[in-house]
This record gives structure tokens, sequence and C-alpha cells, in this order.
């Protein structure tokens, strides 16, 4: 009985000890099967794939950068180019003695050793990463010469922008930046045509990082910028830079700025404002010397808005050239209010009213055009909206809607007060007077070297008939600068047309000023045949004098002749 017992018990270890040899026996088979199938599917399947991965893997991709074109005023001068230079980088997962790599850079290079060394740290994972940009020739011989193991650290050769003019028309050109973006002026404005297009460099590197093979069959290469001409003319910049310097050193404004156009055709021909910037060393502005007054400062323009008034009445039948107007020796009550002139003066005919810059009789000149014409004349003439001048940072100036207007802006709109313009806005609109009634849009654009065309619409509108601008021009304004407020302004060689304009500032608190002006002058000439005109603006002139004839005029004269000399008229 217990022999039977035993034997029944090593029968069932014996089968158990067979079925788990057989599950394992199973077991491996199904893994190695497994295994068999999987190197099957890699081998055959996913060859294509793989092979793909592992070549992506090898292969490295470096945009070629495109070298932004250059920009030339009219004549072909060099206003801004582009110059390649090293710069040095490293690569951080590369380097073992990082304390070692520093010590050696910082020996020839002005850069902080211990900052160095705590940004290469930080970026130990990284494969790149600047040092410094833009070196020297000098300095990059003297990177060259210590020898660096090239899967350390390297010289890459980056573009430059390169201004010979220096700060000249600085607020034109404006820059790029360290990374090649346009910042400001024809820099920013005309980037689609300066700044080209990248090109794609494919190499193949080894296990250590090392180029092996440069893939030229499958590497795009860039396409350079453009060359873009801009309507400024370099010579004509100087002379209206220097006078305009001459001017804030007389009168130490808080700011000045000049512009000069070609009333014929809207080619801004200079454009300067103070203060300024060097265009090379972005780091040295001073506080608000990026802004470009010309485009973005905002005043009331005073005694120079009355012309387009009065050239709008004539052309619409609400006033005639031989008429005359009372200005009730110098004190008129105007509903509620009371005007006053500097002078006192009786009859005035309509072109006195000009010479003599007559508040009361511009306010009755107003209350013959009414609201609604004032309002039409203000739109027509290009306030309240940009001009269209391709620079970023232009303003469109206050311009309020006819219903905001009541019975103080019937006197204080043909006053020229009421409404904000910028520079650019007043001379544009001067410029409908000077070209007989037409406006042509302002632009700096003159030509790009891939089409003789301009690429951007000129706009061309007939504003106010040309026998009422002419007599505006040749008359009225002509007189100013011969027996009226601008007599400063006179040129021996030319007759000299203009306006003077003298506005106290806007107080934020409410009303104005007293002792805070702004002082424009705006001229042209010949004034037989209109071709330049000159408009100077001067915020808050701290001399002894604040008056537009006496500040602006005769800065605004000086660059008017040195420019009329330049062009040969």
């Amino acid at each position: 009985m217990q022999e039977q017992g035993e034997r029944s018990l090593h029968i069932e270890r014996k089968s158990t000890a067979r079925f788990r040899e057989r599950t394992i026996q199973f077991g491996v088979w199904a893994v190695w099967t497994v295994l068999a199938l999987r190197l099957l599917h890699v081998q055959w399947l996913s060859q294509e794939t793989f092979a793909s991965r592992a070549v992506r893997q090898q292969i490295s991709h470096e945009p070629i950068l495109a070298r932004p074109g250059d920009l030339l005023d009219r004549k072909g001068r060099l206003l801004a180019t582009t110059i390649s230079v090293p710069s040095l980088y490293v690569n951080p997962s590369r380097i073992e003695d990082v304390k070692e790599i520093v010590t050696r850079i910082a020996e020839v290079l002005d850069v902080g050793d211990q900052q160095l060394q705590r940004k290469i740290e930080k970026n130990s994972e990284r494969q790149f990463i600047w040092v410094k940009r833009h070196l020297t020739k000098q300095q990059g011989a003297a990177i060259e010469s210590l020898n660096l193991p090239q899967e350390m650290a390297g010289l890459r050769e980056e573009f430059k922008r390169f201004y010979p003019q220096e700060s000249l028309a600085a607020h034109v050109i404006g820059l790029r930046d360290i990374d090649g973006e346009g910042q400001g002026g024809a820099e920013q404005a005309f980037d689609e045509y300066l700044k080209g297009e990248d090109g794609v460099r494919r190499f193949v590197r080894d296990a250590r990082g090392l180029v092996l093979e440069v893939l030229e069959e499958v590497t795009q290469p860039p396409k350079n910028g453009n060359t873009v001409v801009l309507t400024i003319d370099t010579v004509m910049q100087l002379h209206t830079e220097n006078s305009l310097d001459d001017l804030i050193s007389e009168h130490d404004p808080v700011g000045a700025c000049a512009i000069v156009l070609d009333s014929t055709n809207g080619e801004v021909l200079a454009m300067a404002s103070r203060p300024t910037f060097n265009p090379s060393a972005p780091g040295d502005l001073v506080e608000h010397a990026w802004k470009n007054l010309a485009i973005s400062a905002v005043y009331e323009p005073g005694s120079t808005f009355k012309p387009l008034v009065v050239g709008w009445g004539l052309d619409r039948g609400l006033l005639k050239r031989d008429e005359s107007f009372h200005c009730e020796w110098g004190t008129y009550r105007m509903g509620r209010r009371v005007l006053h002139d500097h002078h006192s003066y009786g009859d005035l005919s309509l072109t006195d009213v000009l010479v003599k810059s007559s508040n009361i009789g511009m306010a009755k000149v107003g209350e013959k055009l009414g609201n609604s014409q004032l309002h039409s004349m203000a739109s027509a003439f290009g306030f309240g909206k940009k001009t269209g001048l391709e620079l970023a940072g232009e303003v469109s100036g206050i311009l309020r809607q006819l219903q905001d207007w009541n019975g103080y802006s019937t006197g204080s709109i043909p006053m020229g007060h009421e409404l904000a313009v910028t520079p650019m806005q007043m001379i544009s609109a001067h410029a409908i007077l000077a070209n007989g009634g037409q406006k042509i849009s302002p632009h700096l654009l003159l030509k790009t070297d891939h089409a003789s065309q301009l690429p951007r619409q000129i706009v061309v509108s007939q504003i106010i008939n040309p026998q009422d601008a002419n007599w505006v021009v040749q008359h009225p304004m002509t007189e100013v600068i011969q027996r009226g407020t601008g007599k400063k302004a006179q040129l021996e060689d030319y007759t000299v047309f203009g306006k003077t304009g003298t506005a106290q500032k806007v107080n934020p608190a409410g009303g104005y000023f007293n002792n805070k002006n702004v002082c424009s002058f705006i001229c042209g000439a010949p004034a037989e045949n209109p071709r330049l005109l000159v408009l100077v603006c001067v915020d808050e002139p701290r001399g002894p004098s604040q008056f537009g004839g006496t500040v602006a005029a005769p800065c605004a004269a000086k660059i008017l002749n040195h420019c009329l000399k330049t062009l040969g008229q």
C-alpha cells in the first residue's frame, strides 16, 4: 500500500516536471519566433524607413544668409551697404574643460570670463551658442591664432550693415539690427526689396560633429537683396542738417525738424529730425532720438494753415481776390468769444489778411465759408489721415468729426487751431498750392535695381483750380516774404513765397501753455514756377525769440537757397 502511494507520487512529479519543461520550451520558442518576425519586418518591410532615419541623423542643415541690398541716394551715392565679418561661437556639448576654453578666449576678446563660463555651463546640452558677434578683422585673426578645437568652437561669417554717412539722414535710413532685421526708416519700409531670400546648405557630420561632406546637389543658393534707390539727395540732406544744427545751437529747442520736397512730383529730397542718432551705434541713442518728428510730431499749425483756407474759398466762389475785410481795430466779438490781433487793423484786402496774418480777418473768412466747407477743405488737403509716405511711425494727426465742431470752430479752424497736423502733412498740403492745385502723394522710393518703375501707385488728384492756387502763391504768399512776417526769408537770387506760423502748445491739463510755442515756417521758390518747398518746425525754442518768422524762417531760407543751387535752378 505504501509502495503504491510512493509510485503514484513519483509519476505525478515526473508529469509536472515534463509540463514545466514543455512550457519553458514553448516560451523560448515563442520569443525566438517573435524576434525572428521582428527581424524580418525590420530587414525587409522597414528597411527604407530606418535607412532614411539614419541618413537624417547624419545630415545637418544650415541657412546660407542672403546679403541685404544696398541703399543709394538719387545720384547713386551709398547710404547703406553690407560687409562680411567674423563671429565667434562655441559648442557647449563638446567642451570638456570649460574654464580652459574661456580663459583662452578672454585673452584676446573683451568678454567677461566668469560670465562666459556661466553661459556655457548653463547651456551645456546645446550644440551652438554665440560668444561674440561682429568681430573686427583683428579680433578674428586673434581667435584663429588660438587654434581652438574645431568641434568645440569656431568662427562663422555674418553680414553686418555699414552706414558710410554715419548719422546723416538717420531717420530716413533707419538701421538693421544684429540679426539683420530692418528697424525704422527705409531699412524697415523697403525690407521686402532689401532682405533677399536665404538659402540652405546640407552637409554630413561624423559622430564628433565634424563636417565630412557638403551635399552640393541638395544645396539651395541664397537670393541676395535688391538695391533700393531713394529720392533723397545726400548734398541737400547735408545742407539741411547743417542748417538745422545751427538753429539748434542758437535757439536750444526741445526738438526740430526740416523737410525738403519737390512739389512737382512729391519726391522727398531731404528730411532731418533732431535729436538724432548714428545707425552704426544704436546703443548710444539719447532720449527721444529715435522719433522722426517730421512724420510723428503733432502740433496746431497756426498761421501756416491760413493760405489753404483762402485757396479753398476762392475755388468754391465763396471769396474774391479783391475782397476786403474790416478787422475791427484789433478786437472782434464772435458770439461769446473775443478775438484779438497782434496789431490794430481796419480794412484789409484778402492779400493783406495773409500778409499781416490777421486772426480777425481769417475768422471773418471762416464765417463766409462755414464749418461744412472748412471741414471739407481740411479733409481734401489731407489732414486727419496719413500722407502715405513709406516710413513706419507716421501718424494721422487730429481732425475731429464735423458734428463735434461749433461756433468756436468757425473762428479757430481758419487760424490753424482746433486741429493737429504733422510736418509732413503740412508740407504736402502746401505742395498742392505750389503745384497748381494738384495733389501728389509724397514718397521716398525712387526705384529698385530690378524695376525702373515705382512699385507703388503715386496718387494724383486736382484739389483746387490752378488759377486760384497760383494766385495764392504768387501774390499773398510772395508778399508775406517781401513785406510781411516772413521778411527774414528773402533770397537775393530767387523770388520766395511762404508763410510763418506760431502756435501755443496745448496743455494736457486744459487750455494752452503761455510760454511754450511751436514755431514753423514754410517757403518755396521760384514763385513764378515753384519747384522746391522747405518746411522747418521748431518745438519750444528757448531763446528770447518765439516766432516762426524769426526762429524758423532764416533756417528755412538757408536750406532753400542751398537746395535750389544744388538742383541747378
